[in-house]
């Protein structure tokens, strides 16, 4: 089914199925399925007033999804952004000869003209917490050293430092933005803050510049612009110059990149910074779908260094990343290994640990939440302590297992459940509608599946004995959970022609004769059916193609694979 335009939205209207033809289907199949469903529900077959006003309300709905599906502009629209974006504003004025991919530009216009009426009411707020704490004496206090300081019995771990930012982004104009940032610092008993305001101008396609105004008791007043700019379609330019203004003079700085697309997915960094610490780095950046790579140097004043990570992504629903990284330069060296997950819709979780020479062995425990972020960096040893690597490595797999199974799962589950019985209440209308047209069409098929049902018997044919489509239970079901399915016998029966019966992979809610008696669960459908004498039983899942008669070694109990 083609996609909505905005999450939540419901649109159970899918014209495919409703035809029953292939996405891919051509004119010519296009035409065949409308004229015979033309045939079934042609409102002057039918005498009684009941029947003929329901059978012009279902002819009406297959005409409709005829038109948009035959039409390559309306189809092209619809298989891109559903039922929802043929009622876009604009499309009239759009020349008709035009391919998909303009289609897609011309409508992502007339969205962003949209966008544009609601750009005062909208803020991109970000936010970062960060709270350092110095758990040293759960080790170092075993150090012979330890053993005569008063009060050494028990470990002290205290929060020797904080950081709080935040920003919000203020749209003026279509190309011009405010953003007001904040932060405020403290270390060891010494704080400060600072206050900014930046204003960005959009000045073409290819780029933008921003001055910045700054004040605050950590560097002092600041002035600052940066500007951004696209040089090819394959190479990018950033320049970013400020004067920080002290009670010991002016401290000017600034910094220079150029990046350039090596290949599909690969990016070159080259960057220069000159100013009180001065230096020049390059970089190449590898990021695929399973994989992200870094490789890094820098030589400057007072770091030089050289740096490679490597990143592995797990390709499931919880976008689990493994990573690694060795560091190593004048400082000294540092290795760190981790993961993170996404334990929630809006959440993400990850760990890492940091061992390094003579930096000791630290825990960084970082957690995303939409567009907030909250780090816990954990200082544990200033030596190489195999203890401290140990438990810094196990304690937080230990406590992520237990509360992904006595918290985050059961959170999990009853968001899941709220969203659901929302989406339930949201879509009762359309569900009640699209049930009573069901209802229509099953009782304006009765007639033909006397006659298909007669055509077959009369040479063996395929003949639909029992057929369900919805919820199963299952073994893997919850207690006292009951089946959620439909009876679809006669709709079935009402499509098989010349003994075979084909149902291509649209969603099988929108066949007529059929309704949704689930939202948003995992459906399928099941079937008993009759051929040549020989019953066989079909379990088709929702979203699969397919084709019957198939042909089984075990009748009667046999359960036939989906095309």
């Amino acid at each position: 089914m083609a996609p909505a335009l905005e999450d939540g939205e419901f649109d159970n209207d899918d014209y495919y199925s409703l035809l029953n033809v292939r996405r891919e289907a051509s004119q010519e199949e296009l035409k065949g399925s409308y004229r015979r469903l033309c045939m079934l529900y042609h409102p002057d077959k039918h005498r009684d007033p009941e029947l003929k006003r329901q059978a012009e309300q279902l002819f009406n709905l297959v005409h409709q999804a005829y038109e948009v599906l035959s039409d390559p502009q309306s189809r092209a629209i619809y298989d891109i952004y559903g039922k929802r974006g043929l009622d876009v504003e604009g499309w009239e004025v759009v020349e008709r000869k035009r391919s998909p991919v303009e289609i897609r530009e011309e409508f992502e216009r007339l969205q962003r003209e949209r966008e544009e009426r609601r750009l005062q009411q909208r803020t991109n707020p970000k936010g970062m917490i960060s709270v350092g704490v110095d758990a040293t004496d759960l080790f170092d206090r075993y150090e012979e050293d330890y053993e005569d300081v008063p009060g050494g019995g028990f470990p002290h771990v205290e929060i020797n430092k904080m950081h709080i930012s935040q920003s919000i982004e203020a749209p003026l104009t279509t190309s011009d933005t405010a953003v007001l940032s904040g932060s405020l610092s403290t270390h060891n008993g010494n704080g400060g803050g600072n206050i900014n305001v930046a204003l960005r101008r959009v000045t073409s396609a290819k780029g933008w510049g921003e001055v910045e105004f700054g004040a605050g008791d950590t560097h002092g007043p600041l002035l600052g612009m940066k500007i951004f700019r696209n040089l090819t379609a394959r190479c990018f330019v950033t320049a970013q110059c400020g004067l920080h203004f002290s009670s010991r003079g002016v401290r000017p700085g600034c910094t220079t990149m150029l990046a350039r697309h090596l290949d599909k997915n690969t990016m070159g960094y080259l960057q220069w910074r000159w100013g009180t610490q001065s230096s020049m780095n390059t970089s190449i950046v590898r990021d695929t779908k399973t994989s992200h790579f870094t490789l890094a140097m820098q030589l400057g004043i007072p770091h030089s260094f050289m740096m490679m990570s490597y990143q592995y992504k797990f390709q499931d629903d919880d976008q689990t990343k493994v990573k690694g990284s060795i560091k190593a330069g004048f400082f000294g060296t540092v290795v760190e290994y981790g993961a993170e997950r996404k334990i929630s819709r809006h959440s993400v979780l990850g760990a890492t640990v940091s061992v390094g020479v003579p930096q000791g062995v630290s825990l960084k425990i970082k957690l995303n939440r939409a567009s907030q972020t909250y780090f816990f960096p954990i200082h544990l040893t200033d030596q190489l302590l195999p203890s401290a690597v140990f438990y810094a490595t196990v304690g937080p797999l230990v406590f992520y297992l237990a509360i992904q199974r006595l918290v985050i799962r059961p959170y999990v589950r009853s968001q899941k459940e709220q969203d659901l019985e929302k989406h339930r209440e949201s879509s009762a209308s359309d569900i009640a509608r699209k049930r009573q047209e069901a209802e229509s069409a099953v009782l304006l098929m009765q007639e033909s599946v006397r006659r298909i049902i007669e055509t077959e018997e009369s040479k063996m044919g395929l003949i639909i004995l029992n057929a369900w489509y919805g919820k199963f239970v299952t073994d893997n079901s919850q207690k006292h959970e009951r089946a959620k399915v439909i009876d679809v016998t006669v709709p079935l029966q009402c499509l098989v022609k010349d003994s075979k019966l084909i149902l291509t992979e649209a969603t099988k809610s929108g066949l007529p004769g059929f309704y949704d008696p689930c939202v948003g669960e995992e459906k399928s459908l099941k079937l008993l059916y009759q051929f040549r004498g020989v019953m066989h039983q079909v379990l088709s899942p929702e979203g699969e193609a397919l084709r019957i008669p198939k042909q089984c070694r075990w009748p009667y109990q046999c359960v036939c694979s989906t095309t």
